[in-house]
């Protein structure tokens, strides 16, 4: 995880991704980095748009009772189905999330 959230550090502060930023902030933080790790990331990073990427997980981490309330005309079996589709939707973010960094 370490490996990850240095590339999210360096995203937010304009940083570049690359191998000796994520390095300097891997060994900042006390770890030795592993430079065999430290390319994979850069590697799987290369097409994601971390922007993208991490809107879509906090939207998947966000409670249910952020979500609009349904009306309450709806039917009880409307509703469910309402909800197990947004339960579907928050885990296929969070899958695709994980799939992202490997």
């Amino acid at each position: 995880m370490e490996y990850i959230y240095a590339a999210m550090i360096l995203h937010s502060t304009d940083k570049d991704i690359n191998e000796e930023n994520v390095k300097k902030i891997i060994e900042a933080a006390g770890i030795d980095a592993d430079d065999a790790r430290v390319k994979a990331l850069i590697a799987a990073l290369e097409d994601v748009d971390i922007e993208e990427a991490m809107e879509t997980t906090a939207m998947a981490a966000a409670p249910a009772a952020a979500a609009p309330a349904a009306s309450d005309a709806a039917p009880a079996a409307e509703e469910e189905e309402e909800e197990e589709e947004e339960e579907a939707s928050e885990e296929e973010a969070a899958a695709g999330l994980g799939a992202l960094f490997g």
